[in-house]
């Protein structure tokens, strides 16, 4: 009898033994949804959980639908951090897991304009959403990346213990049609390709064929961009993009037809500490028209946070295309301008400096530059019904000439230039999360023309003279949350005898008067395929600061810092 007595007190002993083996064995679980502050989930989201020693307990990435699951974590008080590029890492800290538990946190990633101030990069064009290397850039924010170890040693840190390379393509085409100005007429069919290698650099290409319904003989006009863009060590980055320009719609002084343009632009920025960011690079271009022209056109842009609150700076530029490496944002190149200048073919050149101090003020900006420029020749724009004997009457005997768009009547030329020193002074306030405002008033000058001096052709660019203005803008750039609407539009005053701009180098001195760029989502049930969207682009909509005058068989012309223009069309991802 006491053999059976044995067994059924071992029994519960066996049991309870069995049930702990199982609740340990099970462990602890995190799951949720990552979305950012319009509620959109995102995709390749890096998700780590970390323990209380700063030990790595589990990483995953988010799937199609914004959602993680993390599994195997023993009981303890864990850290839930969520990351991806171009956005703030978002933590939801002091979780306390118990075993066999399944603890559910969703995270909100909040992007970059949102946490700190918006400032606009310099220069960059309305008609470019600036977003090619921004789609590599979030999916390669979660590759293997260089970080420095305690000792010293430069060490790979990877999400995981085996890291699987995984490509990532997205193809983008777009046709849009309207008046573009100066070589952007016509009907306009893009193409775009991006990619992400392996080693998690990116690759762009675009491609965009022009053509005028009202003008086949014209020939179709050709732009190829490629980019190759990497991030480095320590918060670096580095870009390259190599363009190819061809228009045949151009006329030069001589006769000659085409404008031919090779462009090589790169640039590289670092940060050496926590105080000190660098940025380097620039333009090296061949053109040929009349003849062939070459140069070189570099920038530098340093910038220091001796504080959390304020920043200082110092920027060299010699080209208003390219600034800085947010320059390099878009791989389309402006088509710079070529025409004869004092008897040769010459492109525009000046050196612009800048010394600006900023401050944070709440989530918005407060930043007042001293800039210096010395141009050497200054670009000129203009319209109307222009000719070809118009054309060809300029450029003579060594004179200066034009260079026009058959197409269109637009012409551009080079002017003499001059030295101006200003103040550019900017606030930037945020509106929504996602919407935000700023004013800028800037002092400098501009050419005009001179006091009693009839302008006219082949000698307008002697007619004209530097003249000291002011000018004030209020932006607003964001996207609206109900609607997803992408919205950039500005107003900018200045002087309307101005036929140039007042502070060429500043953000918006390419934005003349009132001008707007909207890109909206087509949504309508299952009818449309996702990843249409519709685009629409004016500049100088009311067509101000127009100064007239007639060409030598009384045709009206006029010159403009910026001729309008309107563009409509539709893009489809995939």
């Amino acid at each position: 009898m006491q053999r059976p007595q044995v067994k059924i007190a071992l029994l519960p002993l066996m049991l309870l033994l069995a049930a702990t083996s199982v609740a340990m064995g099970q462990g602890a679980a995190v799951s949720g949804v990552v979305r950012d502050a319009q509620g959109v989930a995102q995709l390749g989201a890096l998700v780590q959980v970390i323990a209380a020693d700063s030990a790595m307990a589990g990483t995953a990435f988010t799937d199609l639908h914004g959602r993680y699951f993390i599994a195997h974590l023993l009981p303890g008080q864990y850290e839930v951090r969520a990351s991806a590029a171009l956005f703030v890492p978002a933590m939801r800290g002091n979780l306390q897991l118990q075993s066999g538990a399944q603890a559910i946190v969703n995270l909100t990633l909040s992007t970059l304009f949102e946490s700190t101030a918006w400032l606009p990069a310099e220069r960059r064009k309305a008609d470019e959403p600036g977003d090619d290397w921004k789609w590599t850039l979030r999916s390669v924010a979660n590759r293997p990346i260089l970080r420095l170890a305690e000792d010293g040693d430069v060490i790979m840190v990877s999400s995981s213990v085996r890291e699987t390379p995984k490509r990532a393509e997205r193809v983008r085409a777009e046709v849009m049609a309207g008046d573009g100005g100066f070589g952007s007429s016509g009907v306009h069919n893009v193409f775009a390709f991006d990619r992400v290698l392996d080693d998690g650099a990116g690759l762009t290409l675009r491609a965009d064929i022009g053509t005028q319904p009202g003008a086949p003989s014209a020939g179709q006009s050709t732009e190829v961009a490629t980019g190759y863009g990497m991030q480095l060590g320590m918060g670096g980055a580095a870009r390259t993009v190599l363009s190819y320009q061809a228009h045949p719609e151009v006329l030069g002084p001589d006769g000659s037809s085409g404008l031919q343009v090779v462009q090589l632009a790169s640039g590289q920025k670092m940060q050496l500490g926590d105080l000190v960011d660098v940025e380097a690079g620039g333009t090296v271009y061949v053109a040929r028209t009349s003849g062939y022209t070459s140069g070189s056109r570099p920038f530098l842009k340093v910038t220091a946070h001796p504080t959390e609150n304020w920043s200082v700076g110092y920027r060299m530029a010699t080209s208003q295309d390219l600034q800085s490496f947010a320059g390099l944002d878009t791989v389309k190149r402006e088509l710079p301008l070529a025409v004869i200048y004092q008897g040769k073919v010459q492109t525009e050149g000046g050196l612009h400096q800048e010394f600006t101090v900023g401050r944070k003020t709440g989530r918005g900006m407060v930043q007042v530059a001293f800039y210096s420029d010395s141009l050497n020749r200054v670009a000129v724009s203009g319209g109307g019904a222009l000719t070809a004997g118009d054309v060809a009457q300029t450029g003579q005997n060594g004179a200066s000439g034009i260079i026009a768009d058959s197409t269109t009547g637009n012409f551009r030329f080079l002017n003499a230039g001059y030295n101006a020193r200003g103040l550019n002074v900017m606030l930037t306030e945020p509106l929504t999360t996602n919407l935000w405002v700023a004013v800028e008033y800037g002092t400098g000058a501009g050419l005009g023309a001179k006091d009693g001096a009839s302008v006219g052709l082949p000698g307008t660019g002697s007619d004209l003279a530097p003249v000291s203005a002011r000018t004030a803008t209020v932006a607003l750039k964001g996207r609206v949350l109900r609607s997803g609407t992408a919205i950039r539009a500005a107003y900018r005053w200045q002087p309307t005898r101005l036929v140039t701009a007042v502070d060429p180098y500043a953000p918006f001195s390419d934005q003349a008067y009132f001008s707007c760029y909207l890109r909206q989502a087509l949504r309508l049930g299952h009818l449309l395929p996702p990843g249409l969207d519709a685009t629409v682009d004016v500049t100088n909509l009311l067509a101000q600061g127009y100064r007239p005058f007639l060409s030598a068989d009384g045709q009206t012309l006029f010159l403009a810092q910026s001729p309008r223009t309107v563009q409509a069309g539709l893009a489809f991802t995939f």
